[in-house]
């Protein structure tokens, strides 16, 4: 079992704050990208939250490949469009002004999409939908990733985990907040079984003798060299609907890509043709909604918290007591982690004790 420290919310915040501008981040885009990874953690996403903020982050900053100063260029606008190159900056700044943008057009004009290419990676999808959200407006948000989901009958990782993202605000405590990977699991996941010596469960991975591949560590790898691939969301093969999956992942590429005339599938590995590392020019779309260019934003949320309260009130299958809506599990998530801190394993303290030493900043942790 992982032997787990609790931060408390406000030093995590500063510290990976503080990091972001010693490896070069502007002060405003630091606190963006601290909140972005602070709120993976809020929610339980323990795989996008503070244990990727060395690998992902701080390492490929360090490496070169990933500009912490966002050179935000607007390529194309129209009053309800907006097509933007990020120049291989932070994923999570650029997304951060595209959404500050787009809700202002959705209030004027209804909705309005948005369209990024050479970016880098933007954190928990949700994050963006939750700032629709909370201005009482919908979202729908995905972005491409390095390529690691191979196609129904196929054993090549072409696509990437590419979640497909939707959120409603409601009438509840909580949003309705579908925060998805359209594979069965994804990357971060399988590097959180990995730390913490755990196996991958059957039918997740596929290698290219078309099996399934449970060891996590070798699954690392071999993702990276090509030889193991993600099943989409179904599963491998047809019987128990891959196609599905594999269809909204390839609706996911083209959106993170064909808008904006950007990079995809194998152009996405971050290794160039020498093996050297380089970016990963990753692309993204997000589509905001105003419900008050329809039926007014009351009448939407009413309508949608009927639907889920009617849902968990449906009848429940022998030896289960409740039925969730998306976005209900990380809501009491927050509950119980908001007086306690993040949790953060051996492997993560590692990390940030590493980044803490490698600039030199004064922060002493519970667990040293």
């Amino acid at each position: 079992m992982e032997n787990l420290s609790y931060i408390k919310w406000e030093t995590i915040f500063d510290f990976m704050t503080d990091a972001f501008k010693a490896a070069g981040v502007p002060g405003e885009d630091a606190l963006i990208c601290a909140d972005v990874l602070c709120e993976s953690d809020r929610r339980g996403i323990e795989s996008h939250g503070c244990n990727r903020f060395k690998p992902i982050y701080i390492d490929r900053i360090n490496d070169g490949i990933l500009n912490p100063v966002t050179n935000y260029e607007v390529l194309k606008e129209t009053p309800t469009t907006l097509v933007v190159d990020a120049h291989d900056g932070m994923g999570m700044v650029a997304s951060h002004r595209a959404m500050k943008t787009l809700i202002k057009k959705s209030k004027k004009y209804g909705m309005a999409m948005a369209a990024i290419r050479n970016s880098s990676h933007y954190g928990i999808a949700g994050y963006w939908a939750s700032m629709a959200v909370k201005e009482n407006m919908l979202c729908i948000t995905g972005t491409n990733a390095r390529p690691s989901i191979a196609p129904t009958f196929g054993v090549d990782n072409m696509l990437g985990t590419n979640p497909l993202t939707i959120g409603f605000p409601t009438d509840e405590e909580f949003p309705f907040m579908l925060d998805c990977a359209t594979s069965i699991s994804q990357r971060g996941k399988i590097e959180y079984f990995a730390r913490n010596n755990m196996p991958t469960p059957e039918g997740v991975v596929i290698g290219n003798d078309g099996k399934s591949l449970t060891d996590s560590k070798e699954i690392l790898q071999d993702l990276i060299s090509g030889d193991a691939a993600f099943a989409p969301l179904g599963g491998i093969g047809e019987s128990t609907g891959g196609y599905k999956g594999y269809g909204y992942s390839v609706v996911v590429e083209i959106l993170s890509a064909a808008l904006q005339a950007g990079s995809y599938m194998k152009m996405l590995t971050g290794m160039d043709s020498s093996g050297n590392k380089q970016p990963y020019h990753l692309g993204h779309f997000f589509i905001v909604i105003d419900p008050e260019a329809f039926l007014g934003s009351d009448s939407f949320k009413k309508t949608c918290g009927d639907i889920l309260r009617s849902l968990r009130a449906s009848e429940k299958a022998p030896g289960h007591d409740h039925i969730y809506t998306a976005g209900e599990k990380e809501y009491l998530c927050w509950l119980k982690r908001k007086d306690t801190g993040v949790p953060v394993n051996q492997s993560v303290q590692k990390d940030l004790l590493a980044v803490r030493d490698m600039y030199g900043l004064d922060y002493t942790f519970d667990f040293e």
